[in-house]
């Protein structure tokens, strides 16, 4: 069946329920911290000054990264690298992924709601459907040592007592392997500390234009055992309020006499009424529909053997509930919408990780494992596939009862998405100031997902539904498995003090499958083995396996120890896979080659950093995922040729004066096809280029020539996306006191790499948002107000239809059709106090 992007959805507990957790949460820290004061630290003379910095030579911070596996110096280090730290994370206010994306200016991202985005780095995008069985995500999410990207996509981790955020662009095959063709996001927490003790709290309460009043209660507490063996606890608890309505409205399904035989001719209503045959009453109107409801912890100990060797065992855990839907609908208005069945889901994930990092000898060793367990339960609205298939056929589409009378045919969605990951890393590094150093190593990991779709219709007569599943027409159950396992190196030599080389290549093998059930009921006819899952039978079992190899080049000169610049050829890939449909031949591994020029540079006595990089980037018979048209539809991957992407990444932190800190980042892409997109591939999967208009290849008919010409924008990424970020600290009534505002700018988008269903759904639009916060802090408390997209921008994040773009959305008019535009947060003020206990 046609599948759109993955919404999830919940209910929102009541915000009072709150409050004993706020208070145990401070009576907590407040009493650890009192006693470890007690213990270990002598009162402090309260007319004793504290120690301040000078304001004579204040310079620019120094993070550390470990983006090539050790620890380094980001300025050191030759990649297109953005980082941000633990303060900016602070100061920005980021809580989630779309907090910190945004001020990512290589990274372009779609989704429908909160768990299911679709990440994109560099212009590498083809504007993908999402689909479950469709391609592997081409940008890696990690957090620490431990990927957490899904083959759905990466979990959407609360952002709190987070480290840094670390984004590395461009292919990032040699390190980091299949899910980094593109780029990897690495999400770095902060480590249990043996030396001290430390907690915090935060509680914060926001009001959304349009919509209902959110809060967030958070904290962390570090407990030393001893000099060597530390805990860190982290817990959160959120609620995001609601800001589209489900207003109430109705249907009607069409009934023409002429048609044989003629159609349901009901009405549907979200609206508490009285259902008869011809009238089907809902009740799912509601406003403020799209509430979030997350909670989690975390927790890491750290034990150090001795000087040497470090155990770090972590568990985290998170649970989100979410309603309605996040699109809206412009033909019924401003973040509203008219649905009419259930839509909420649930997404509860616990990943737990142990690392080991120690020495033997000079060299550094660290083995990473980790073990991730997710589980999704979503119910969605899917009436508008039943509607616009029977308003464009009337009467083909007819559903009956077991008594064969007509009914309502409108359909909903209950789906169960299980995931696993398991994964094993180890690796060794010799010193990084050897003339000759290197890291390398061996990875393996398994990925699996079981995936549950349950396509349903009230009433339906037993003899059209899926044996064992009453009213079920269309049921997916299957299994996917991706597996992969690597060897991995990269080498550098310094030829002097200034120039130095480096080399890295990884050997990879994978083995993906597919087995299981899908269809309606007469897919049971293509059955060749028993029952799957609870599933009547088993049509669908295919596999594919790949041992192939990427690599990397790089050369790096130190013109002085401020300045760095470095070109490098370096490869991504992302493996192919299977297609359900038994007349389509497997899709192939697509690969991402990338010449880059690129410097880092400090001016002014490290008051200034100027980074930059310009790069070309060949895309080689990249997959692209659709939604076939016609009755049983299904997301098919093809792989679509050629496409070239050009681009310039800059960015610029300035420390203008010891109190005005400023900083910026732009990324410009031009990303094209650089042949043609017919549609259809050749009997070894190769694309088909060559189709001109009326032209018949390999028996596929092209009356209009390609779906997408050579030189097509490719969809998803802005030509240009850039942020502006300044802030301004001083002192009022003895204490600290800031401003800052944040300008983020993101361009034009298309939505879909093909003309005809671009032109259909339209074009996401630019816009800009603006972000103000102001604050206070006095010795251990902290008091903060802001306003996130103060001048209420409607941005766009994308456009979709429920199922093929030429039915459901044919025209893009409400008379014609029907397209859903996802839309970034509305303007949110809110409130926050914070606490420090050390």
């Amino acid at each position: 069946m046609h599948k759109t992007l993955k919404t999830q959805r919940g209910c929102r507990p009541p915000a009072l329920s709150r409050l004993p957790l706020v208070a145990a949460i401070y009576f907590a820290f407040s009493s650890m911290a009192f006693a470890q004061d007690a213990t270990q630290a002598p009162a402090q003379d309260p007319s004793t000054p504290a120690p301040t910095a000078s304001k004579d030579h204040k310079t620019l911070d120094t993070i550390t990264v470990t983006a090539q596996k050790r620890a380094e110096n980001p300025q050191k280090v030759p990649i297109s690298l953005d980082v941000i730290g633990n303060q900016k994370l602070q100061e920005l206010n980021v809580k989630s992924f779309d907090d910190y994306v945004k001020y990512l200016p290589t990274v372009s991202y779609q989704a429908d709601g909160p768990g299911s985005a679709q990440i994109f780095m560099r212009g590498v995008a083809d504007g993908s459907d999402g689909n479950h069985s469709g391609p592997l995500p081409s940008v890696g999410v990690y957090l620490d040592e431990e990927p957490i990207t899904t083959i759905d996509g990466p979990l959407d981790l609360h952002i709190y007592d987070i480290a840094r955020v670390e984004s590395l662009a461009g292919p990032q095959g040699t390190l980091y392997g299949a899910s980094s063709q593109a780029g990897t996001l690495r999400i770095i927490t902060n480590k249990p500390d043996p030396k001290r003790f430390s907690a915090s709290y935060s509680v914060e309460l926001d009001s959304v234009d349009h919509g209902g009043i959110g809060n967030l209660e958070e904290g962390y507490v570090n407990i030393p055992f001893n000099d060597h063996t530390a805990i860190r606890v982290v817990a959160w608890d959120k609620h995001d309020a609601g800001y589209i309505d489900n207003v109430p409205g109705s249907r009607q399904f069409p009934r023409s006499p002429s048609d044989d035989p003629p159609g349901w001719g009901g009405v549907v209503s979200n609206q508490n009424c009285t259902s008869t045959a011809q009238l089907v009453c809902t009740g799912a109107a509601k406003n403020n529909y799209n509430t979030i409801d997350t909670n989690g912890a975390r927790a890491a100990l750290q034990i150090n053997l001795d000087d040497n060797w470090t155990i770090t065992p972590s568990v985290v855990s998170q649970r989100q509930k979410s309603h309605g839907e996040f699109s809206f609908d412009p033909a019924v208005g401003d973040l509203k919408i008219t649905h009419f069945y259930p839509e909420d889901a649930t997404d509860n994930w616990t990943q737990a990780g142990l690392t080991v990092q120690g020495k033997i000898g000079n060299f550094d060793v660290t083995y990473a494992f980790a073990h991730l367990n997710r589980h999704e339960h979503a119910d969605s609205d899917y009436s508008d596939y039943s509607f616009w298939y029977d308003t464009l056929y009337a009467g083909s589409y007819n559903r009956y009862n077991k008594d064969g009378n007509l009914i309502n045919p409108s359909q909903f969605i209950k789906s169960v998405d299980t995931f696993g990951k398991t994964s094993h890393e180890l690796r060794i590094a010799s010193p990084a100031d050897w003339r000759l150093s290197f890291v390398g190593g061996f990875y393996w990991q398994e990925q699996t997902h079981q995936i549950q779709q349950d396509y349903l219709i009230n009433g339906l007569d037993p003899a059209s539904s899926v044996d064992g599943w009453p009213n079920t027409i269309w049921l997916t159950e299957q299994l996917r498995t991706d597996r992969d396992e690597a060897l991995f190196g990269q080498m550098s030599y310094a030829f002097t003090d200034k120039l130095k080389a480096t080399a890295g290549i990884r050997e990879f093998k994978v083995d993906n499958s597919l087995v299981g059930y899908f269809g309606f009921k007469s897919g049971e006819n293509d059955c060749f083995a028993g029952p799957f899952h609870g599933a009547p039978c088993t049509n669908l079992d295919k596999s594919v396996k790949e041992t192939n190899h990427v690599g990397k080049l790089n050369l790096t000169y130190q013109i002085d120890p401020d300045k760095m610049i470095y070109g490098t050829w370096s490869q991504g890939y992302r493996p192919g896979g299977i297609n359900r449909k038994g007349d389509l031949p497997p899709y192939v591994s697509d690969y991402l080659d990338n010449l880059e020029f690129g410097w880092k540079t400090s001016w002014l006595n490290n008051r200034v950093r100027w980074n930059g990089s310009v790069f070309d980037e060949k895309w080689k018979n990249f997959q692209f995922a659709v939604l076939e048209p016609g009755d049983n539809g299904l997301t098919t991957i093809k792989n679509a040729n050629q496409a070239e992407i050009r681009g310039l990444e800059t960015s610029i932190v300035w420390k203008a004066t010891d109190d005005l800190d400023l900083s910026g980042g732009v990324a410009f892409y031009n990303a094209k096809l650089t042949s043609n997109y017919c549609g259809s591939t050749d009997a070894l999967g190769n694309p088909v280029t060559d189709c001109p208009p009326g032209s018949v290849v390999n028996g596929v008919s092209y009356p209009d020539g390609p779906q997408a010409p050579k030189g097509t924008q490719l969809p998803v990424t802005p030509k240009v996306k850039a942020n502006l970020i300044g802030r301004y600290n001083f002192t009022v009534g003895g204490m600290d006191s800031y401003f800052q505002a944040a300008v983020v700018h993101v361009g034009q988008r298309t939505s879909d790499l093909r003309l005809v269903e671009r032109q259909l759904l339209g074009n996401l639009p630019a816009y800009t948002t603006v972000d103000f916060s102001v604050g206070i802090k006095k010795n251990s408390w902290a008091l903060d107000a802001f306003l996130e997209n103060a001048f209420d921008e409607r941005g766009q994040v994308a456009r979709f239809a429920q199922c093929t773009e030429t039915v459901c959305a044919n025209g893009g008019d409400p008379k014609t059709g029907q397209v859903y535009v996802v839309p970034v947060a509305p303007r949110t003020f809110g409130l926050r106090f914070t606490q420090d206990f050390n």
